[in-house]
């Protein structure tokens, strides 16, 4: 809401901000970020717990005259702008000593994630500047929440600090370029639910630079999947500036940790017939891509058998969209709702005889079904708002079917078209096992960006004259 207040005080519109106690550091930090000092009314506690009684007396007694003074105080002058804190110069030396004065150094200058971390020495980020063919001082975004660029040289100092080769560089360019990128929404980050990105990596890249897409691989444990992922957390802390307390930025109500890069069992999908993730998205088998999207909700491991492709589908019904099924209002509110299916090898194979992918898709959509009701109940526990299906369906943001019946307890789709469903192939081929992964709406969107290589990648590979494993 601040950034909503920002555009209508920028346009000569006075605004106050309600935020709740919890948010005040929060919203202080982002005002920064917006170059602004907003005024703000402060609501003590959260008002989803508190009796009528209580709500009405709090809005009286603190909302209104903060409300008042607010609209009606004079605006604050441009020169007095508040402006955030000054960083280090980029690409300057910021501490010397051993690496456990360094470990200490950074840790209590909110740099780490309180894991150990390399220090990024120039040598070490010079290392990693080799593996990309732009300057390092080129700029990709200014990114919330606290107004920081994103540049090449930034993406290398977090890449060695996070764990990465060198030769991660062009993937981690582009992750960042995703992150940039207004549709994905990083400035909803910070948010309550906790959402944590997911990257996805296609193309010939996974096995230039060993992506596990076997058995175990979403865990921690192979030094690609585990420090890219890590990388795009460490990033986010430490540009955006989404830290949780002492910090200020991250207001995760309980979250979870950071989820390892994916990778796709690319060949074993062309073996069955089926198009990998990254040509499902438009890419040609030849592009290196890295896809990210928000994920709110894992399912449990999903197992299923038999031999027919409306066996296994009807278990992912049942076990992943049924563990989905308290967060779907949130995309049916915004037409917008991601998941993505890791779908075991061979369970893919027996899928694949039978069906295509979007035959897939369509049996989900017209199979993950909930009562109406139920849908309208988990809305207003969550948000405290009414899921209005006739609203929505005259904004063209649902489908007629919603409202083909009156009744309330009336089954409808928890998936607002088939086309938000993601299919990857990957995990373990002697086991029968899937998962599900949901994105928290338009929070975090699905977006792609290529992964660009320098014309001498494959000497600059050679150079670096590794033993193999």
């Amino acid at each position: 809401m601040l950034r909503a207040s920002a555009a209508a005080e920028k346009a000569g519109i006075p605004s106050v901000t309600i935020i709740g106690s919890s948010f005040m550091r929060q919203a202080a930090l982002v005002s920064k970020g917006l170059g602004l000092t907003l005024p703000v009314a402060e609501y003590p506690g959260a008002p989803m717990v508190d009796s009528d009684a209580e709500l009405r007396r709090k809005v009286e007694a603190h909302l209104l005259p903060a409300v008042i003074t607010g609209l009606t105080q004079p605006r604050i002058a441009e020169t007095t702008i508040q402006q955030p804190p000054a960083d280090p110069l980029p690409g300057s030396v910021v501490f010397s000593g051993t690496l456990p004065e360094v470990e200490e150094y950074f840790h209590h200058q909110l740099w780490s994630d309180g894991l150990p971390i390399i220090p990024p020495t120039q040598e070490a980020v010079a290392a990693f500047l080799a593996f990309t063919e732009r300057d390092r001082n080129d700029l990709l975004g200014t990114l919330p929440q606290e107004g920081r660029e994103a540049t090449i040289l930034s993406i290398a100092i977090n890449g060695v600090m996070a764990g990465c080769r060198p030769e991660y560089m062009p993937v981690l360019i582009a992750i960042v370029e995703v992150i940039a990128d207004p549709q994905f929404r990083i400035e909803d980050a910070g948010s309550t639910p906790a959402w944590e990105p997911l990257v996805i990596i296609s193309g010939p890249i996974i096995k230039t630079l060993d992506i596990n897409h076997g058995a175990g691989v979403m865990r921690i444990g192979r030094q690609a999947n585990s420090s890219i992922g890590r990388f795009l957390r460490l990033y986010m802390r430490n540009i955006c500036g989404y830290r949780i307390a002492p910090g200020d930025g991250d207001k995760g109500s309980i979250g979870y940790t950071f989820n390892v890069a994916l990778a796709e069992d690319e060949q074993w999908s062309r073996d069955i017939g089926w198009p990998t993730f990254g040509e499902d998205l438009g890419f040609s088998a030849d592009d290196n891509v890295v896809t990210i999207q928000s994920v709110v909700c894992i399912s449990p491991p999903t197992y299923s058998s038999g031999t027919t492709a409306a066996g296994h589908a009807q278990q992912f019904v049942d076990a992943i969209y049924g563990a989905f099924s308290y967060w779907a209002y949130s995309g049916l509110k915004r037409g917008y709702w991601h998941s993505v299916l890791v779908v075991g090898p061979s369970i893919a194979k027996v899928i694949a005889k039978e069906w295509s992918k979007d035959q897939l898709r369509d049996f989900l959509v017209q199979q993950a079904t909930m009562p109406a009701s139920t849908m309208k109940h988990y809305a207003t526990k969550t948000g405290g708002l009414a899921l209005d299906f006739e609203g929505l369906v005259k904004e063209g943001l649902l489908q007629p079917d919603y409202i083909a019946s009156s009744d309330p307890d009336r089954l409808v789709r928890m998936i607002v078209a088939a086309k938000h469903i993601g299919i990857v192939v990957a995990g373990d081929p002697g086991r029968n096992q899937s998962r599900g992964y949901m994105a928290n709406h338009s929070q975090g969107t699905r977006t792609s960006k290529r992964i660009e290589l320098p014309k001498d990648w494959s000497q600059r590979l050679a150079a670096l004259q590794r033993p193999k494993s």
